[in-house]
């Protein structure tokens, strides 16, 4: 993979986390879940690459821009989704809960 097939990898990969923070910021989760698969694809894509890279400052500079940009916005879409995972939890305990009572207390069991 050369210098701008990475940078272009790293730019979509920018682009996805922004439309997540978007997607995050308007409680819009299916779309957020959609996009982190889309995401990981171009991650993939760089993970399989041959590693070699370009050695110079310019390339060196986009690429730290890119991913700083991608860190920035992981970081804010945390932020707002661990508060949805924690009403997911309480709401997955409670129907856990209510299977078992249910269970505990069938007629005729």
């Amino acid at each position: 993979m050369d210098g701008n097939t990475i940078l272009a990898e790293y730019a979509q990969i920018a682009l996805l986390t922004r439309r997540m923070l978007d997607a995050a910021r308007a409680s819009d989760w299916d779309t957020l879940i959609a996009l982190e698969r889309e995401c990981v694809s171009h991650f993939e894509q760089l993970i399989g690459g041959d590693g070699r890279q370009p050695d110079d400052a310019g390339y060196r500079s986009r690429k730290a821009a890119l991913i700083r940009g991608i860190l920035d916005d992981d970081a804010e879409i945390r932020l707002l989704v661990e508060p949805w995972l924690a009403q997911l939890a309480v709401l997955i305990g409670n129907t856990r809960q209510q299977s078992r009572l249910q269970n505990a207390y069938r007629p005729g069991e």
